[in-house]
């Protein structure tokens, strides 16, 4: 029985190891917190879990909060020019009649995390540095790293031949009660801006530790018109900011979101983060390999929601490859193989949160108003693109390429008798 250990107890590290686990592997996790502390933690940034993820989810018997979770079956997106009025689109989450759920990180990696213990994997609550990857080596036959942070993240080196649309990030979320409606379509419905001068937003509904509420989350460039957390406030004041914000630049979001009041307990968070690629082999000091995966690896975005479809993605492509492999060597160009088929999902994504972040510009400014004012007249379109948010592989198929897009709305106009 071949022994794998898994470095961090995140989203991908948890998905690969009860994957593993379910096909014979004898699989160890290892990590800082325990599950009592991951619960009573500091939330992360949430993220949706889109369909064909959850679908992902189910066939591992993972999905343990869609009966508890508000179901998102439609997504508003909304364009916000700097003077005239927004933009906006509204399209299902799936063709058929799936939904998306978001689940508050503490909640989903605590259950992960007690339900592989319970499935007979090994869990060991410590620390870990080089110097103890360089001891385990000889004891495992594979390592993947799946927490970035700290003298761990340094083993994998910037990789700019895969992506170089780094541009650092400031963020703030909180997790709210007492939303007013969107008057024009369901209760659960998630919302997302683009404004042209001052970053963008998420507004959509969450299952927290404290039952179903709704997640705000601000993102914008480091020192942008909305990155107002330099002093890193308390809870209420940062509420009170992310509030002023929102009238000054998304009136929209604002009255919905006007009278909003926090979660009980921890329910806010200010981070700063930077998009990028790394190299997915770390070599350690004694020559041993290890292979990086998810966010360790791919850093999206935050705004485009794709970082738990990136992680589940990625722990189903690594799952099948080491299955695939057999009782041959993990060696490099093993490594290598298997983070490059990933990547031919995860460039995909990338492209999605460059074009998105690029939106604004010249001629794209332009391309992008024009293709969002036919999503209005035309709920395909809008429901093609809402879709894309669950697999951007589509994207390149129309939307990246301006003459394929105007290809696709000619037949979409004829189609209609237009």
């Amino acid at each position: 029985m071949r022994k794998i250990l898994i470095v961090g107890a995140g989203h991908a590290g948890l998905h690969l190891a009860h994957g593993l686990l379910s096909h014979g592997y004898d699989v160890t996790v290892i990590t800082g917190q325990s599950s009592q502390e991951i619960r009573t933690g500091k939330p992360s940034i949430s993220q949706w879990t889109f369909p064909t993820a959850l679908e992902y989810e189910r066939a591992l018997d993972l999905d343990f909060w869609s009966a508890l979770s508000p179901q998102v079956r439609e997504q508003k997106f909304f364009m916000v020019p700097e003077e005239d009025e927004p933009l906006h689109m509204v399209g299902s989450a799936s063709a058929g009649n799936g939904y998306i759920v978001s689940v508050d990180r503490r909640v989903k990696m605590a259950d992960w995390l007690e339900s592989f213990e319970d499935r007979g994997g090994k869990v060991v609550i410590h620390g870990v540095t080089v110097t103890d990857l360089d001891y385990f080596s000889r004891m495992f036959d594979l390592i993947v790293v799946a927490v970035g942070h700290g003298e761990l993240g340094q083993l994998f080196d910037h990789d700019t031949s895969r992506f170089s649309g780094t541009r650092p990030r400031a963020l703030a979320q909180a997790y709210v009660y007492d939303l007013w409606p969107d008057q024009d379509e369901s209760e659960n419905i998630g919302w997302a801006g683009a404004t042209q001068d001052a970053g963008n937003i998420l507004l959509f509904p969450v299952l927290t530790q404290e039952g179903p509420a709704h997640n705000l989350l601000i993102v914008d460039k480091k020192g942008g018109p909305m990155d107002a957390w330099p002093d890193r406030p308390g809870p209420d004041e940062q509420l009170r900011r992310m509030k002023d914000l929102l009238r000054k630049h998304v009136p929209n979001f604002f009255e919905r979101s006007k009278d909003a009041v926090l979660v009980d307990g921890p329910s806010t968070r200010i981070e700063e983060l930077t998009p990028q690629v790394r190299n997915p082999v770390g070599r350690l000091p004694s020559g041993g390999l290890v292979l990086g995966m998810a966010d360790v690896v791919v850093t999206m975005d935050p705004f485009v929601a794709q970082s738990w479809n990136n992680s589940t993605r990625c722990a189903e492509s690594f799952l099948a490859s080491i299955r695939e492999h057999g009782d041959l060597p993990f060696d490099e160009t093993f490594l290598v193989n298997t983070f490059d088929r990933f990547w031919e999902f995860g460039q995909e994504n990338q492209q999605w949160a460059e074009f998105v972040s690029t939106m604004w510009s010249g001629a794209t400014s332009e391309f992008m108003q024009n293709m969002m004012l036919a999503a209005t007249q035309y709920r395909e379109i809008a429901d093609r693109w809402i879709q894309g948010w669950d697999d951007p592989t589509d994207y390149k198929n129309w939307l990246f390429d301006p003459d394929e897009a105007q290809k696709y709305l000619a037949e979409v106009k004829a189609r209609h008798g237009d």
